[in-house]
């Protein structure tokens, strides 16, 4: 409908897509009325192998199962950063791990999904759909969070996706943006997209259909608050560093948005590159993927400094991986996985959860990282105490939160 998306085509011509109602103009001056509480989501696409990220040490059967990618114990060369005697990072994690030791970050392991699939798409799917097994499910839950706390005074940006396409956590009835840079965002028609940004808007101002006049004046009022933000003119704070890579850049303009007050509530990115069956390790794939993560994370609290007392970061991919490697020093689709949260919120430097074991007996199917905790547990956890959602059933239908873990401050 043309009060949902809004599409201009004429030769090289386009305006961005915007997924939102009209009305919301009047919303912005409320959006910077006071600061909003923010979730930033981001998936780890491709199944991230949780026990080379945050390493039980203390276990010997880690050591068994990988007896040439396992990362060394604390004090060896290349081994883990200690966290609490028993579990440690990654040492490519060495730029988060002063978050956890003054208690910004904390960690959920043996965390994930109660599916049985080893399907990327499926696994995915149910992760984002918030649907375990349902694979109908039109909706994600991220957006059906948003329609749980619907209100008036809904900024256009009150949920953003710093990827090229919306994804599907953030599908569904309500509103909301793709970008995949923020400079970009309006009309593009090469040197004469100014000139030709004036000429549509003026015709939209003369439109006789009132629904279509009014959708594309919202339209272009939301290239001109981003306008209002100068996005190319930002610069992080506090020294911070985002790395030169896409994960970075997107970090990095999600602090801005979150700074420019224009009413963010939710925003989303993701990276990839973590399906590790070969050669994992040194010189492997995982060590420069944890160095972009690691760095991308500590620049963005860095960057927000006291806003970060606003905002909860929550990491997820949607399995773990074999806890024994396989013949190519990588390791096979798994089950049991970790993820991290970040923020002022959140009552950092405890690895959270039961953990249970890796021994043969206490391994899922004789080969993964058994799941404790269901990874709705962690969402409801941080849209309730967090966001402040109050009926988590309309949320993540069919589920009942089993535990609290109590990862949020009061």
């Amino acid at each position: 409908m043309m009060t949902r998306r809004i599409f201009l085509k004429n030769g090289s011509l386009a305006l961005v897509s915007l997924g939102f109602a009209p009305k919301f103009i009047a919303a912005t001056a409320h959006a910077a009325e006071a600061r909003k509480k923010v979730l930033v989501a981001i998936f780890q696409r491709g199944a991230v192998d949780g026990l080379n990220v945050v390493v039980p040490f203390g276990e010997q059967a880690y050591y068994s199962g990988r007896p040439t990618i396992a990362v060394p114990r604390p004090g060896a060369a290349d081994g883990a950063i200690d966290l609490d005697g028993f579990f440690g990072f990654n040492p490519r994690m060495a730029s988060v791990a002063p978050l956890f030791k003054r208690g910004d970050l904390a960690i959920v392991h043996a965390t994930g999904s109660p599916d049985e699939t080893r399907s990327h798409f499926d696994a995915q799917d149910y992760m984002e759909s918030g649907t375990p097994g349902v694979k109908s499910t039109r909706d994600g839950w991220l957006n059906r969070y948003l329609h749980d706390k619907e209100h008036q005074n809904a900024s256009p940006f009150r949920a953003v996706a710093l990827a090229q396409q919306l994804p599907r956590s953030l599908q569904g009835t309500e509103p909301a943006l793709a970008i995949g840079q923020l400079n970009q965002f309006g009309i593009r028609a090469g040197r004469g997209s100014d000139l030709v940004a004036s000429t549509f808007e003026s015709e939209y101002s003369q439109a006789a259909d009132a629904m279509l006049n009014s959708t594309g004046r919202e339209a272009f009022d939301a290239v001109k608050m981003m306008k209002t933000a100068n996005p190319s003119a930002y610069s992080p704070a506090n020294g911070a560093e985002y790395p030169k890579s896409g994960f970075g850049d997107a970090m990095r303009q999600i602090a801005q948005l979150v700074k420019s007050d224009l009413g963010l509530e939710v925003a989303f990115t993701e990276l990839g590159g973590w399906d590790t069956h070969v050669q994992q390790m040194q010189p492997g794939q995982l060590p420069a993927r944890l160095d972009d993560f690691g760095k991308g994370l500590a620049a963005f609290a860095t960057d927000m400094g006291e806003r970060m007392a606003d905002v909860v970061v929550v990491t997820m991919s949607e399995f773990g991986r074999a806890v024994r490697e396989n013949g190519n020093r990588g390791t096979d689709h798994g089950h049991g996985n970790v993820m991290l949260l970040m923020g002022g919120p959140i009552k950092g430097g405890k690895v959270y959860g039961r953990w249970p074991g890796l021994e043969p007996n206490q391994l899922w199917e004789n080969r993964d990282l058994a799941i404790t905790t269901d990874f709705r547990d962690v969402f409801c956890e941080v849209v309730t105490g967090h966001l402040g959602a109050t009926d988590t059933s309309r949320i993540f239908p069919g589920f009942t939160a089993k535990q609290r873990l109590g990862f949020l401050r009061a």
